[in-house]
């Protein structure tokens, strides 16, 4: 196994975990590179359905190093109970590791998050209010608090002599909430250091160094999807963080050279969780199926995703700036029952006829854009117990080698349901 970078290629929710987590049996070190727990990761292993928001998946297996890297942002109360839950289950933490570089999202972030998105009347952007996006705008404020600040008094004190006074004034004058005197966050950063105490790893510098000098097996996990990319997604619908391919190396530390592959998880259709332009997007029984059929319902907010058909023109350009060197596809079992199936290959401008085979960035267009679709026979056949690509039905190896071919890149990974077994490596 070379070193892989595990990214989504279209909204988030395109089965990330489950790659990671196969991937992850021949990995020595597993790094979550941005993001928080604004994402959802669910893992089913041995009948058991693991739900994880900040911690690498890969933790399942025993002997594994998981390290939360430094681009990640950290809500304490969340990652406590992650811990927990996993502690119940006997889960191994040992190899558990959170870089001190990491941001940690205070009580004020997710207060304003809530307000912000609570109070606006236009340009909602649908976050699930965890404080994800008010952290990266304090981070790259440079007003911003990192776990290893919690370990230096002094550090902390002064850090703070300057953070509160701009956060109380911002919270009381522009959003009317209740303001934070320096020893009530000292005190709540005392808690806050014991709960990642045993986690803190302050020699990640020599960890990364010896995994990459002993030639050890890396694998990146991101978070969200490229078309949440706050650089190249559906801005200002977007995270605030990069979960492209290029991604994984500002957010653990390790340069781009040591990546040797980047995979995209997507799915056999499209979801979306949240505001923001969807030119395929089925609002009627079909978009139902799809969504009841693949239990399309977020894992950190419960909210039902918006689906539709598999959408090419978003996908090409996840491959070109995700940097994607394979693609997984995930949930293809979905179409089993289904007489057709669509792919959308192109968008046509109804005010004008202009169609677009290339991916317009100007997300405010989109409202006047319809899918060009074309249209292949379903294969009526249940395929969660095939193990083998050449097993599949004809008519579903026609889909995916047509899907090969618009996108110009291999689809190396088959998912066709939930369990790990249910996994066909095409090549």
């Amino acid at each position: 196994m070379t070193n892989k970078v595990v990214i989504g290629a279209q909204w988030g929710d395109e089965g990330k975990a489950k790659i990671t987590d196969l991937l992850a049996q021949n990995a020595d070190l597993i790094i979550r590179y941005q993001g928080g727990c604004n994402a959802g990761h669910t893992v089913v292993a041995d009948g058991k359905t693991f739900k994880f928001h900040l911690i690498p998946s890969g933790i399942l297996y025993k002997g594994k190093t998981c390290l939360i890297g430094n681009g990640t942002v950290v809500l304490p109360e969340y990652f406590e109970q992650e811990v927990k839950g996993l502690k119940e289950e006997n889960i191994d933490l040992s190899g558990l590791k959170v870089s001190p570089l990491a941001t940690i999202t205070m009580p004020w972030h997710t207060e304003v998050d809530g307000y912000s998105e609570d109070n606006a009347s236009k340009g909602k952007i649908g976050t699930t209010k965890k404080g994800i996006g008010p952290t990266y705008t304090d981070k790259m404020g440079r007003i911003a608090l990192k776990i290893g600040d919690l370990y230096s008094k002094e550090a902390l004190s002064e850090k703070l002599d300057v953070i509160l006074p701009l956060k109380n004034k911002q919270l009381e004058k522009v959003y009317n909430l209740k303001t934070y005197t320096k020893e009530d966050v000292m005190e709540l950063c005392k808690k806050y250091a014991e709960i990642f105490r045993p986690y803190v790893c302050f020699d990640w510098q020599e960890l990364l160094r010896s995994f990459k000098r002993e030639g050890k097996k890396i694998l990146f996990e991101g978070a969200q999807g490229v078309m949440l990319d706050i650089d190249f997604g559906t801005y200002p619908f977007v995270t605030s963080s990069n979960p492209v391919g290029g991604g994984a190396s500002t957010g653990s530390g390790y340069g781009p050279t040591v990546i040797d592959e980047v995979i995209g998880v997507a799915k056999a259709y499209v979801t979306r969780v949240g505001e923001g332009p969807f030119v395929t997007e089925l609002t009627d029984s079909v978009g139902d199926s799809i969504r009841e059929i693949g239990h399309e319902f977020g894992v950190t907010t419960g909210r039902p995703r918006r689906c539709g058909w598999f959408d090419a023109v978003t996908m090409k350009y996840a491959c070109l700036v995700g940097g994607l060197t394979s693609i997984a596809l995930t949930k293809i079992d979905v179409f089993d029952s289904f007489d057709e199936i669509k792919v959308c290959t192109a968008y046509k401008d109804r005010r004008n006829g202009k169609v677009y085979t290339d991916y317009p960035t100007d997300v405010y267009i989109h409202k006047y854009l319809e899918p060009v679709y074309e249209t292949h026979a379903g294969w009526s056949e249940d395929i969660t117990g095939i193990k083998k690509y050449e097993d599949l039905p004809i008519n579903a190896r026609k889909y995916l080698e047509r899907l090969e071919e618009i996108l110009e890149i291999p689809i190396s990974i088959v998912s066709v349901g939930p369990d790990r077994e249910q996994t066909i490596f095409k090549n």
